[in-house]
């Protein structure tokens, strides 16, 4: 009862507060800086031009799911409405990045598109101000985890976190364009909110205030950005409520998606000490302590922030910045359970990440933030597009094989999900990164990422053009040019990243195994200076004049780093880099796979010549490295190694992929994908195998619960729809069959189905023989189980095939068969 009067306390003192403060940096807004770097530009290029189109194409059922809505308040009727928590939310992000475009350039048909939208979001609205389709439509229920009246499942209904998004796509449409159609329906659904969750509406909870916070925290983020753009007070009172009275007011009981660590409800948040749960909501529940707890002057905030900061760099984040390691949960493990192959690292919560990172860093100053911010931005974030635009990690592990639909059902990119918010994060984040390259206070400049661009920022009433000249993050070399209109005196920040010194990226999971460590040198017009460095960034104090030119040369080696012990998934393993770049190995590069590969002793990278690659979609940098492999019949070599930036694999076709590799000869892998000894089989061969799939998961022993191949390795004959097909399995002797069981993919809304039919033959003597069942057995095709028959007689043989006729234009596909022998 303290603990709930306390808070109480806090929430209604709060209600009646004023902003007390801002964060001490302010940073050059991104459609004030020009992109002109060959390594960003042609980003925002494929932004423009495919990603945010492509997105819009892709998030149509969100239209239609907001049309049913808005038809339904006419009066219409409605047939066929689908349910669905969030879909408008991927909609709503698309539309926020589409603003941001926007902003960079004017556009009459995106801005038409949006005015458009805007128009159906307006109309789906209630007039109170409630917004969410399926509860409008009468087709949300519990059954469905969207609570059977409004407001009832606030826990994983989504009705906050979707319009939270929708008020980030509504300010950003504000300030590209001055309409404020979509800003009011946020603030009306923001000022029902508050009546609902806070003061009671007699339509909802018997009128009672629901008091409980959302179980995905983008609402607070989204109030906060509404206070700023309207200046009202009642929306960053909104926010920080919903954080006080978040593991306080409500706490489930349950375990998985259930349990109270899951949406970091296990505690009052400025007392919650490591990250835990659900990785993407846990980074923006921290970006909106960062916001609130600056803008309100509550330092209680903070100290919780730097807890839980360190947590994550020391104990939780993968080397390229990913975080949540865990499926299930799409979350936080224990400490130190940075898993490779099985790594989910959502991309969402990579986003998360930089902002995050980026908001202690405009809170403290301190260059460390922005290190991690990059290391997630350059490797993880970028990773999950491919460099066309239109294909998209979810899931983001360290070594793959080539094969195994890690995800989401596919071995590499996949062209959209069912659960859309990583592209659709994408779409907006991508188009602020240059927001993120300067930063200033009163007397500072913050350089805080290198890239070619120009800006220009005031500094005692002077204009001050800033242009920095770089191939950064290829090159080390950083040029920044100072032009003030006359001189003027304030400091330069020139960021001195984490990887430049004695470990890649900060914390204490992570630390350089090698010793080539080359200074940072600083020049100012061609001399060189030895200048002072706080915080992580290189300081120069001067009066400023017309033409004066500073260069920051960060070498940039070929590192080798190793893990903190702890970490049993790289045990005897190291992984290496380049700059801000985590290297990886693909098995196009590589002659086969990647998990042969190995490091006897450290690398000499000394002689490892850079050298560009170019592609149809774009161009990365490569390095060769001398490596030792094992070889089919397990010996040694001595070889080279092709590496390539983490961020850029899977760009050109399947194929294996390693980060960490052995120091020990046993612990490589000459092919992954080779049957293992312990199966039935010897040998596997079909008439046609997928590209994206492989025949030895039919033996491989790895099965799933469900038929739709998403977690497993399976083989289909995608690519031949509509034709027979046929597998063969073959012994390691002959053997007299007891049963054999397949276990069927099926795609409930996919190009592999069901056969329409199926039979088995035996290999007897050279020659095939259709097998006579047993009399009550038949060849089914159930979903989720095995569909097993038996031979009429005892049947001795050397092999079994498998023949397969399948439905009109579809592909038959097997996740796994069993065969039982007599003994």
């Amino acid at each position: 009862m303290l603990r709930l009067s306390l808070i109480a306390t806090l929430v209604c003192a709060s209600a009646s507060s004023t902003t007390a403060a801002d964060y001490p940096l302010k940073p050059v807004p991104f459609n004030k800086v020009e992109m002109t770097s060959d390594f960003w530009r042609p980003r925002l290029e494929t932004q423009r031009k495919t990603l945010v189109p492509f997105a819009f194409e892709k998030t149509q059922p969100g239209v239609e799911h907001l049309k049913a809505a808005r038809d339904f308040l006419a009066g219409k009727k409605v047939e066929d409405h689908r349910a669905h928590r969030f879909i408008d939310s991927d909609l709503y992000k698309v539309m926020e990045g589409a603003a941001y475009l926007l902003q960079l350039r004017h556009d009459p048909e995106l801005e038409k598109t949006l005015d458009e939208l805007a128009d159906v979001i307006a109309g789906a609205q209630h007039e109170n101000g409630y917004l969410y389709p399926s509860h409008t439509t009468g087709v949300g229920t519990s059954k469905n985890m969207m609570g059977d009246e409004p407001y009832t499942f606030i826990v994983h209904s989504h009705e906050l976190y979707n319009v939270g998004h929708l008020y980030e796509a509504a300010i950003a449409y504000y300030r590209a364009t001055g309409k404020k159609k979509l800003l009011d329906v946020a603030e009306k659904s923001a000022q029902h909110i508050n009546q609902v969750i806070f003061k009671g509406d007699p339509n909802y909870n018997d009128g009672k205030p629901i008091r409980q916070a959302p179980g995905h925290q983008e609402m607070e983020l989204a109030l906060v950005k509404l206070h700023r753009v309207t200046g009202k007070q009642l929306y960053l009172d909104m926010a920080r409520k919903l954080l006080e009275i978040r593991g306080v007011t409500y706490v489930p009981d349950g375990e998985g998606v259930m349990s109270p660590t899951y949406a970091q409800q296990h505690a009052p948040v400025t007392e919650q000490k490591e990250a835990v749960g659900h990785a993407v909501r846990a980074t923006y529940l921290y970006s909106a302590m960062a916001d609130v707890g600056t803008l309100t002057g509550e330092p209680a905030y903070g100290k919780a922030l730097d807890r839980i900061w360190g947590n994550v760099t020391n104990t939780r984040m993968h080397i390229t910045g990913g975080l949540g390691a865990v499926h299930g949960i799409e979350g936080f493990g224990p400490q130190y359970e940075l898993p490779n192959a099985d790594a989910f690292n959502e991309t969402c919560a990579a986003v998360g990440n930089v902002l995050f990172n980026y908001r202690m860093f405009l809170l403290h100053k301190d260059a460390k933030y922005l290190d991690v911010a990059e290391v997630a931005l350059l490797n993880n974030v970028l990773a999950a597009v491919n460099l066309d635009g239109n294909r998209f990690f979810y899931v983001n592990p360290l070594d793959a094989d080539g094969k195994y639909p890690f995800n989401h059902g596919t071995a590499g990119r996949a062209p959209w999900f069912g659960t859309a918010c990583c592209p659709s994060n994408m779409a907006r984040l991508l188009p602020q990164v240059p927001g993120m390259t300067y930063a200033h206070d009163e007397n500072n400049l913050y350089v805080t990422f290198f890239a070619e661009s120009q800006t220009f920022v005031e500094f005692n009433g002077t204009r001050v053009g800033v242009e920095q000249k770089t191939a950064y993050p290829n090159d080390g070399e950083i040029s920044v040019a100072i032009d003030p209109e006359k001189p003027t005196k304030f400091r330069l920040q020139l960021r001195v990243p984490t990887w430049t010194q004695e470990r890649f990226v900060p914390g204490e999971l992570y630390r350089y195994a090698d010793s080539k460590f080359t200074p940072v040198t600083v020049s100012i017009n061609g001399k060189h200076i030895n200048a002072p460095i706080e915080k992580g960034f290189a300081q120069i104090e001067r009066e400023w004049q017309s033409g004066d030119r500073v260069v920051l040369t960060l070498p940039m080696p070929i590192r080798v780093t190793e893990c903190h012990p702890a970490v049993e998934a790289n045990t005897h393993r190291i992984a290496l880099t380049r700059g801000p770049f985590v290297l990886c190995a693909e098995g196009v590069d590589n002659g086969g796979a990647t998990q042969r590969f190995f490091f006897s002793k450290l690398p000499d990278t000394t002689q490892s010549k850079i050298r560009t690659t170019r592609i149809a979609s774009g161009s990365f940098i490569q390095a060769d490295v001398p490596a030792q492999a094992i070889t089919e019949s397990g010996d040694t070599e001595s070889t080279k190694l092709t590496l390539t930036p983490y961020y850029a694999w899977n760009n050109r076709g399947f194929s294996s992929m390693t980060v960490w590799f052995p120091t020990k000869a046993d612990l490589a892998v000459f092919d992954p994908l080779a049957l293992p000894k312990e199966s039935v089989f010897s040998d596997i061969t079909a008439s046609h195998t997928s590209h994206e799939d492989t025949i030895v998961a039919i033996g491989d022993g790895d099965v799933d619960k469900h038929s739709s191949g998403n977690k497993v390795s399976r083989w289909t004959s995608r690519g031949q729809p509509g034709q027979d097909q046929w597998v063969i399995g073959r012994f390691r002797e002959t053997k007299s069959i007891r049963s054999v069981g397949v276990f069927w993919m099926n795609r409930w809304q996919g190009d592999v189905k069901f056969p329409e039919s199926w039979s088995l033959e035996v290999e007897q003597d050279g020659v095939w023989k259709p097998l006579e069942l047993y009399t009550t057995d038949k060849y089914d095709t159930r979903a989720n189980q095995f569909n097993v028959v038996h031979p009429a007689a005892p049947t001795q043989c050397d092999a079994i095939r498998i023949n397969m006729t399948p439905k009109d234009d579809t592909a038959v596909g097997i996740l796994e068969v069993q065969v039982q022998f007599e003994e």
